[in-house]
């Protein structure tokens, strides 16, 4: 999806898809918090950008990049990782189901499950990475990793409250609310 801005150079993104499945590592993150061997488990580690710990990314899982300027908005970390949280929160509402922050801890939580990740490098105020929704992966990808580094708290789906949901239909939900939360118009591209 993408904002027409007046300057054409610079316009704003919101890229979502799914991964194939893949761990990967902030680029401070610690391998501390993967449980297996990366030798051994046939599945890709890598170490990317972003801020944060070891995560899991698979199918049924909606993975948004949102690649923004904010100096067309605000310059503050704080305040661009709160508005994720705010995207999150309202596509979670959508479904009749509250999301909620934990103080101190980056992402959302239901019911005491944390069912998304945000993770994010910013430069020259440009944004990149960004969030990932469980709405319903296999999870068991999960007990192979500490993950966000929080060992005392389990990952959890949108599946699990709603376990007819439709992938498609959040992706529509999800646009819905960053373009609230952001107050932007996105156009559709292929």
């Amino acid at each position: 999806m993408q904002q027409r801005r007046a300057d054409p150079c610079l316009p704003d993104v919101l890229i979502l898809l799914e991964h194939p499945p893949v761990y990967t590592l902030g680029q401070g993150g610690s391998t501390e918090f993967l449980r297996f061997n990366s030798d051994v488990v046939n599945l890709p580690v890598y170490r990317v950008e972003r801020g944060g710990e070891v995560t899991y990314h698979a199918p049924g899982q909606v993975v948004g990049y949102p690649i923004l300027n904010l100096r067309h908005y605000q310059q503050d970390l704080h305040w661009y990782l709160r508005q994720l949280e705010e995207v999150l929160i309202r596509t979670l509402a959508e479904y009749g189901l509250r999301g909620k922050r934990i103080p101190g801890l980056t992402g959302i939580w239901l019911a005491g499950y944390k069912v998304a990740a945000i993770g994010i490098k910013v430069s020259r105020w440009i944004t990149m990475h960004g969030f990932a929704l469980n709405v319903c992966p296999d999870l068991t990808g999960f007990e192979r990793i500490v993950p966000c580094g929080i060992a005392d708290r389990p990952v959890g789906s949108l599946a699990q409250f709603i376990p007819d949901i439709d992938l498609s239909e959040v992706r529509q939900k999800l646009v819905s609310a960053f373009v609230e939360v952001f107050q932007v118009e996105l156009v559709e591209q292929s």
